[in-house]
């Protein structure tokens, strides 16, 4: 069984969905039930008794994207564990990038954390030598750059705290720093933090980290460990952006791919290129009179 859930410009949806329903049908992909969510009216539902949802979400998106889909094997359920990466995917900015800004070297260091999230540089070294570059920075650049360029992406807290509400365990899980972290999970109502430690000695960066890596390794560790901690059954819910996070979003039940990068996105069970994060909450169909407002 395959169940997509989309998003699309409402424009002539009707004629989109039947050419989709014929390039199904050729390739033996037949749809059994196509309709709007009783609760998301805006929400186009399709199931299938088969097929494959690497060919499904491919042909969805040649017909209706750019769109918000989500694709899953068996029937919708409201995730008991939601795992995200922080950097362009609940903020919108790449903290490290926008600390070198106070540094003078920016471009540099964004170069850099490009190649590393498309999965051209490993992420550890990339990482090893940007924060080295950072060094003798005032450890006080951080508060101010935590005040005057890191902004939530919208709608994460509301997406954040709704989940809180039916019962989700919220985890942020960054190859980022504790220093943004922590006050990032504590705006947008995270109960978890993951992250990389920054060294500093005597009020400024020591170009070092203070601790291992957090890495892809330690965001699909720190997944499995906390649906290990819910027990059998716990539908898991995975959001990023970059390489980095296509281990954790390929062993989510819903791997979510946040106007990725194209190695994410190809990862992931679907993505959200057209709304805000709100769009997850419309596609496990929560009406939003139970939203919780941000």
């Amino acid at each position: 069984m395959l169940i997509a859930r989309l998003i699309a410009d409402p424009d002539r949806l009707e004629t989109r969905l039947e050419a989709a329903r014929a390039e199904l049908d050729a390739a033996d992909m037949p749809v059994a039930m196509a309709g709007m969510l009783d609760f998301c009216g805006d929400v186009l539902q399709i199931s299938l008794p088969h097929g494959n949802p690497a060919e499904l979400r491919a042909v969805l998106d040649r017909h209706f994207g750019p769109c918000d889909l989500l694709v899953s094997e068996a029937e919708f359920e409201v995730p008991r564990l939601f795992v995200s990466d922080m950097d362009s995917t609940m903020i919108g900015q790449e903290c490290i990038d926008e600390l070198a800004d106070f540094a003078g070297i920016k471009d540099q260091v964004a170069a850099i954390t490009e190649r590393a999230m498309r999965g051209e540089l490993d992420f550890g070294s990339a990482l090893t030598e940007r924060v080295g570059l950072l060094k003798g920075l005032e450890e006080s650049a951080i508060e101010r750059c935590l005040a005057e360029r890191i902004e939530p992406v919208a709608g994460a807290r509301v997406l954040v705290e709704t989940l809180r509400s039916k019962g989700c365990r919220t985890v942020l899980v960054t190859g980022g720093f504790h220093h943004f972290a922590d006050s990032v999970a504590e705006t947008l109502g995270f109960e978890h933090v993951v992250a990389n430690r920054l060294g500093v000695a005597d009020g400024k960066l020591s170009g070092d980290l203070a601790g291992p890596i957090s890495d892809a390794s330690t965001k699909l560790a720190t997944l499995e460990d906390e649906r290990d901690r819910l027990g059998e059954g716990a539908r898991v819910l995975a959001t990023g952006d970059g390489a980095n996070d296509i281990p954790m979003i390929e062993a989510a039940d819903y791997g979510v791919a946040y106007r990725a990068k194209p190695k994410a996105r190809d990862a992931a069970d679907g993505w959200i290129e057209r709304g805000d994060l709100t769009a997850l909450l419309k596609l496990f169909d929560i009406p939003e009179r139970e939203w919780v407002a941000g």
